[in-house]
């Protein structure tokens, strides 16, 4: 096993599948079932899942929300995904704990590095939602936040796509996949992996990012037994 101890980082919109919005209950279960693979070989997981399919604090703010409430509105939107996503996993037998940066009784307790080890060394699945708890920081900065805190290995990015191109691959058929970066490499060539905070907290505490097609069945398993089928960012 490359990885031994992960951060997941989910989109919102990846649980829609084929909808325009909400949650699929096809996704909601192939995600559920890929993770009790990878927990049941030994793998301990965090989770930390967007909200853009229910409700995304810029565009709220683009409709004329308080940036603040907006921002609030989009936490509330990812504590729902993440309990989506605890009921499905639990439902497939793996036990989980399901923390927050808002603290909301009696859903969820609130986000403490302590709690989170604590819930992975007792061999749960932990899903951390509520973002940062904080306006004006991204779920891609929560996840980096996280991810330092429970001293993870790597934060794996399932996207739609199986890893970071020069262009968008699903706009521009010349796009072509790169296999490895450098922190300095993705700032330069302006790639939009994860927001520049997240990007910063990442290269200054030295956590690669792996971007991979979460979508393929099998491929979080193969990635955290070290098949490079992705793009390492590092």
């Amino acid at each position: 096993m490359k990885y031994k101890r992960i951060l997941l980082k989910l989109s919102g919109e990846s649980l829609m599948g084929e909808q325009e919005y909400g949650i699929s209950p096809l996704m909601l279960s192939q995600y559920a079932r890929e993770i009790k693979e990878v927990k049941e070989k030994g793998c301990e997981i965090a989770i930390v899942i967007g909200g853009g399919n229910i409700f995304r604090g810029l565009q709220g703010v683009a409709q004329g929300t308080d940036r603040v409430q907006g921002d609030y509105m989009g936490m509330l939107a990812t504590i729902i995904n993440s309990m989506a996503l605890q009921g499905e996993l639990e439902k497939q037998g793996v036990r989980t704990e399901l923390l927050s940066g808002l603290a909301i009784e009696p859903i969820c307790k609130e986000h403490s590095r302590r709690r989170s080890i604590e819930a992975l060394e007792e061999g749960k699945v932990v899903i951390i939602g509520g973002g940062t708890g904080n306006p004006y920081f991204t779920t891609d900065t929560a996840s980096s936040l996280r991810a330092i805190e429970i001293k993870a290995d790597v934060i794996l990015k399932g996207t739609r796509v199986d890893g970071v191109y020069t262009a968008d691959p699903e706009k521009d058929s010349k796009a072509t996949k790169y296999s490895e970066l450098s922190f300095q490499e993705a700032l330069t060539k302006q790639l939009k992996i994860m927001d520049l905070t997240a990007f910063a907290l990442c290269q200054e505490n030295n956590l690669p990012i792996y971007v991979f097609d979460m979508n393929k069945e099998g491929n979080l398993q193969k990635v955290v037994f070290g098949e490079h089928i992705g793009t390492i960012i590092k």
